[in-house]
Formats: structure tokens, sequence, C-alpha cells
């Protein structure tokens, strides 16, 4: 429905949505690193000003796993500015909070807690910056739980099935399911929806009358043959689904044909990598919710850094120069010092009146340089933009079109200069693929080591990687003990069988939950062969 048929009565639900903040971001930059700090600012004032029931975010809070303590300091006290206070909080729960928040030695919603004095509450699932991890299984957000700012749900402790039991919250005659799950690994979760192992609860009584809202926190544009969620897999008595982790603003809701719910993707409000998806105008969402029906209002945000980006083909300027022109270079150059300019005089027109926007824009021009052209030097380019822009270590991006080329064993090969957007793990699945046979890995699968890397890089877990291989190795010794392997070669064959045997299948999850409960929740989805 249009906000007008909207009032905002005893009966009407208004909730902030928000996704993918990313707070502590390049928190050490010296032009970007108080860019999310602005921002949850800025939504955190947007909520109080619009005076909403409460604010639901879907997933990555923080941007590392691990948050600074200027980073935990600065989100308690913006939450403290802005959640706490004396305006009485009009919902009620009906459901079991025992079971909706099961993270917590204080398994209540925080505003009814007698000690504490919560305006505006805070409901949060984790995103997979911010996940739980150690051997507590605790994340960031359980902090912020404990200490009264955050109700933190959606969190799933079982790797056999997943249930998800609705928050059921009531104002006035309208009834709400609030429904949410952390982040998975997509290929796990993916593999439990085929095989019916993800159920959602509903109430006994009443069903109809309930307006059903869903947050999650996954890929939903396809990475792989299971790297994603399709939307068909939820279930069709979904009204809306807030999905996080993709970064690109699609804010308005667009309606599943299939499934007959909308669904809204609100994206990031600070950019994280220079890719297209960022440039999209950062929004948040107002949702109201009035019975069976609601109306989501997005707001632009203005804190948020501009970004602009292009593509060059240097082959599409065949009028004005060629591989083998005179001091090509030159020209090239010239060519992207006028595409940035345009940028910049957009940002700056773009900027008027905006008194919030920071001064300085990001800016990235990617430049396809196939056919013939070499790269110019970067490094003494962006030296002439150093005071305008944000990111003058990276302004221009050569890459070069996908080609095939044939081998001299006339195997097709594809090869790409461009790396960008890439995780560690595929860098690492794309290494292997390349490489020879002889420096291929016999004992772990090229998934395995991927994930095991991009644990240690992305969470900080200094000791994934050892703890993972060491496992692994006591478990094939075992099993070659048992099967009474003996001479060299007969150990190599049973080792590549025993790996190969392994592989896509859930015979590793099984043994996994034997390993201490820090590395079962990063091992207990892939399929890792022993070592």
């Amino acid at each position: 429905l249009s906000t007008e048929d909207f009032l905002d009565d005893e009966d009407t639900f208004k909730i902030l949505i928000a996704t993918d903040v990313h707070l502590g971001y390049l928190e050490k930059d010296a032009i970007r690193g108080s860019d999310s700090y602005n921002t949850l600012d800025e939504i955190l004032k947007c909520a109080k000003t619009n005076q909403v029931d409460f604010i639901l975010l879907g997933g990555d809070l923080f941007h590392e796993n691990k948050p600074s303590r200027r980073c935990l300091h600065s989100c308690i006290t913006m939450m403290r500015n802005y959640c706490m206070g004396d305006s009485p909080v009009q919902f009620s729960i009906l459901s079991d909070q025992t079971v909706n928040f099961n993270t917590t030695q204080f398994p209540w919603v925080n505003y009814q807690d007698e000690n504490l004095n919560i305006s505006i509450p805070v409901f949060s699932i984790h995103g997979n910056h911010d996940d739980p991890t150690g051997s507590e299984g605790l994340c960031a957000l359980d902090l912020l739980s404990a200490s009264g700012l955050v109700n933190h749900f959606g969190h799933s402790h079982s790797v056999d099935k997943i249930e998800i039991s609705p928050i059921l919250l009531q104002k006035g005659s309208t009834k709400l399911a609030l429904y949410g799950l952390g982040s998975i690994p997509d290929e796990r979760l993916y593999r439990m929806f085929v095989n019916n192992q993800v159920t959602m609860l509903r109430p006994k009584e009443d069903q109809d009358d309930w307006f059903n809202l869903f947050t999650i926190h996954q890929n939903r544009s396809k990475h792989g043959p299971t790297n994603y969620i399709p939307e068909q897999f939820l279930d069709d008595f979904l009204d809306l689904v807030v999905w996080g982790h993709e970064h690109e603003c699609l804010i308005a809701p667009s309606r599943n044909e299939r499934q007959l719910f909308y669904v809204t993707q609100p994206g990031s409000s600070v950019a994280t990598s220079l890719s297209p998806g960022e440039a999209t105008k950062k929004h948040i969402g107002l949702l109201r919710v009035k019975g069976r029906k609601m109306n989501l209002q997005k707001i632009p945000l203005k804190t948020v850094r501009q970004f602009f980006i292009q593509d060059v083909v240097l082959a599409d300027y065949e009028d004005r120069f060629t591989p083998e022109t005179p001091q090509v270079n030159k020209k090239v150059e010239d060519l992207c010092y006028a595409k940035v300019l345009e940028m910049l005089e957009e940002a700056e027109r773009e900027r008027l009146g905006c008194p919030m926007t920071p001064e300085k824009p990001l800016i990235r021009l990617r430049v396809d340089y196939s056919g013939g052209f070499e790269a110019f030097n970067t490094s003494r380019f962006s030296q002439k933009f150093v005071d305008r822009v944000a990111n003058p270590k990276d302004i221009v991006h050569f890459l070069r079109r996908r080609e095939q080329k044939e081998d001299i064993k006339g195997i097709k090969l594809v090869k790409t200069a461009a790396a960008e957007g890439l995780r560690v793990e595929d860098l690492v699945k794309q290494y292997f693929e390349a490489a020879e046979q002889k420096v291929q890995l016999s004992l772990l699968t090229e998934q395995g080591m991927g994930k095991a890397i991009q644990e240690f890089v992305d969470k900080d877990e200094k000791d994934a990687i050892e703890e993972l291989i060491t496992y692994q190795l006591e478990k094939t010794q075992r099993h070659l003990q048992a099967r009474g392997v003996i001479t060299e070669q007969d150990i190599d064959t049973e080792i590549q069988r025993f790996r190969e045997s392994k592989k896509n299948t859930t015979e590793e999850e099984d043994e996994i939950r034997e390993v201490n409960f820090f590395f079962h929740l990063f091992l207990s989805h892939i399929a890792v062969p022993h070592r």
C-alpha cells in the first residue's frame, strides 16, 4: 500500500530496516575511517526521529569478526544514545523467549528487563562477517546482547536440522511473526533445504492472521551451483523477506510470482568494494505493517560517501588511437584523466546542498586494455587526484577480457587478468585447477584448503589451518591402521581413494562433530578429506 494509506496508530508496526552496516570498515584509513560510524549514527537517529517500534538488522553489523575496542565502544555509545530512554514500547511478545533468544543467559527481550530502560529495541541476526566462532560459539552481537543493547536471534546450533521459531509480536490488532536465520555457509544451507532439513514453525492458532517477516543473510545471486539460496526454497506463507548480505541496494519490494511473497534487499550502508553494485545509491527502509498489509518507505542515507564507477574499453576508441599509435600510453592516460574529471564534476553537482555527504568521493575507472594495449603507471596517475578522491591508490583498475587460449596439449584454458571480487577460496581453487599435477593437493581438497584459508584471513582464526590438518591427519592414520595398509604404494592408493570418497558427502560432517566446537562451526559444512 502507499504511505498515505497508513496511519501511525496503535495497530501499526513501524520498523526501521537496515543490513550490512559493516561497522569498523577501514577504520584506520585517514579519509574513510569514520564513514561506517557516521552512517550508523544516521540510521539510529532516523529510527528515533521516526519513533519506530523497533530496528531490524539483517546481519554484518560489524565488518570484523573481532571488532576493535574503538568499534565496540562507538557502537555501544550510539545505541545507548538512541535506543535507551523513557519512551514506552508499544508492542508485546507472545512467543517463548527462551527459544527465541537462545544464545544468552538473559533469554528475554531487552525492553522487558527491569534493570534496563529501552525505548527502541534492536533485533539482529548475525552475518558472515560477525558470525559465531570459538569454543563457546560467540560473536560480537552476543556482547551487545549480554549488555542489553541488542536482541540477537536466528542463531541455529544444530548441523543436522534447522527449526526456525518466530518471535511473535503483537501491537493492537496486528500480529507479526518475525523469523530470522543468521548466516550459514551457502553450500551447507542449500543442501539442508534440498534434504528438507529446514523447518519454519508457525503459530498453532489463527495462522492466517499473522504477517510473516523473515530476515536472512545469504547469497541471493547465483555464485555457483549451490553457492546461493534460491528464493523458491523459502516457505510460501511468508509475506516479506528482508535479504541481507547482498550489497546492492534493491530496497523496493519485488514480488516472487512463484512463492507469492515480496523480497526487499536493503544493501549495505557503506561501500566495502569498488564494484558496480556498491555504486547504487544507499537506502534504509521504514516498514509499516497493519494487519496483513504493508508499506515500505525507502529513506536515502545522506552520510554515505559518493561512489562513481565507469568502464572504458580501449578497443572502442580506434578512431583516436590503436596499440601501434605513437605515444599511445600518453593518449590512453589522457582519456582516463578526462573520464575521472567527468566523475568528479558529477560528484560535485550531486553534493550541492548536502552538507552531510563527505567531500571526497570514491572513484573507480575500470580499463579494459585487451587487444595489445599496455597498462600505464597507475601510482603516478593517482597522484594527480590525491587531494580530490577518497581512494587515490586504486582509482584505475586494468583488466582484460576473458580470452580462450590453447596450450601445447590442445586443452582450452580460460584466462583473465582481473581478479576483482574473487574470494580467497575462489583464488585457491583457481590456482590448483591451473597448476601442474606435481603440485596438486594429494590429501586435502581444494575446497577444504580454500575454506581453511578463508577462515584464517576473514576471522583471524590463527589456528584454523593447523587444527584442520592435525585433525584430518589423525583420522587418516586411524583409517590406514584399520585397513592394514603397510606399503608406501598401498598407502598412497588408499589415501587417494579415501580422499575421493569424502567429496560431496555428509560423512565428513558426522566425523567433524567429534572435534571441538570451535572448529566444528567452521568445518561442519565442507567435505574435507583426511590427512
